[in-house]
């Protein structure tokens, strides 16, 4: 969506975001540093799925090769994860064994839905396994 001064906005994963095309702020550097904000502030949360480079770039009016340097950087930083066709999604945070836990639940969601399995169904099997002696 544009406005009347040139600003596009977009929503990811409910969050929105927005780049100002008058500004002397690269476009690149104004998406990376809304998402950086998002995800620490806790608006984006581990797991919360980015749209496609496509779509995001079509939406905010910009070059699909620009938005892809934005998810490139973010995976770099570990802000974000790419999963191939499961897409990029906000990665885990903190350390240790938190941060071993959640990439692991990322993995098994990705593998569940490649599965065809209903998200009910995959956390009764997780909550079953944790019960298990």
């Amino acid at each position: 969506m544009t406005d009347t001064a040139g600003v596009r906005r977009a929503s990811v994963a409910g969050v929105g975001v927005e780049v100002d095309a008058r500004s002397k702020t690269p476009a690149s550097d104004q998406l990376r540093g809304q998402l950086i904000a998002a995800i620490e502030r806790g608006e984006l949360t581990t797991g919360a799925q980015l749209p496609p480079v496509r779509r995001l770039a079509d939406e905010l009016g910009l070059a699909a090769n620009t938005v892809a340097k934005v998810y490139r950087e973010l995976e770099r930083d570990e802000f974000v994860v790419t999963r191939g066709r499961n897409g990029t999604s906000v990665a885990p945070t903190g350390v240790g064994p938190a941060r071993q836990a959640q990439l692991a639940a990322l993995a098994y969601a990705a593998r569940t839905r490649e599965l065809g399995v209903s998200p009910v169904d995959a956390v009764a099997f997780v909550e079953a396994a944790l019960r298990a002696p």
